[in-house]
């Protein structure tokens, strides 16, 4: 697609990738609220990018680095912008990202029933690594 823009968010944006999500990704996050976005661009002002086409959100991945690891969520695309190579610039620019923080490997958490997004994922050249499982927590 070469009427895009890759971006990183600013706080403003938050309520805007809210709603964005709601009609783009699978399932919701606890941390899915202006705040717990705000928090996230305040602490890492480039993990968040944005695909816009005219103005308009069209995609989103949160890059995330925490020194350690490459860790990547919300990879999501608008339904009617999908299969446009939107996914595949966003994480372009997601891993030329983590290769200059000096990220070594793109962990990518996706939702075990998101049988969409796993081909993605493939397509993308990252592969299921069957050993492990997430555990998880809620700290409120």
């Amino acid at each position: 697609m070469t009427d895009m823009d890759i971006r990183p968010a600013v706080p403003s944006d938050a309520e805007t990738v809210l709603g964005f999500w709601t009609a783009a990704a699978e399932g919701t996050s606890i941390s899915d609220d202006v705040e717990g976005v705000r928090r996230l661009i305040a602490r890492d002002p480039e993990a968040l990018l944005l695909a816009e086409s005219q103005g308009t959100l069209i995609g989103t991945v949160i890059a995330g680095w925490d020194g350690w690891r490459a860790s990547l969520y919300r990879l999501a695309v608008h339904p009617s912008h999908r299969r446009r190579g939107i996914s595949k610039a966003l994480l372009a620019a997601a891993e030329e990202r983590f290769v200059k923080l000096g990220g070594r490997r793109g962990d990518a958490m996706v939702l075990q029933a998101n049988e969409r997004a796993q081909h993605a994922w493939a397509a993308a050249g990252y592969q299921r690594e069957e050993q492990w499982r997430r555990w998880t927590k809620p700290l409120a």
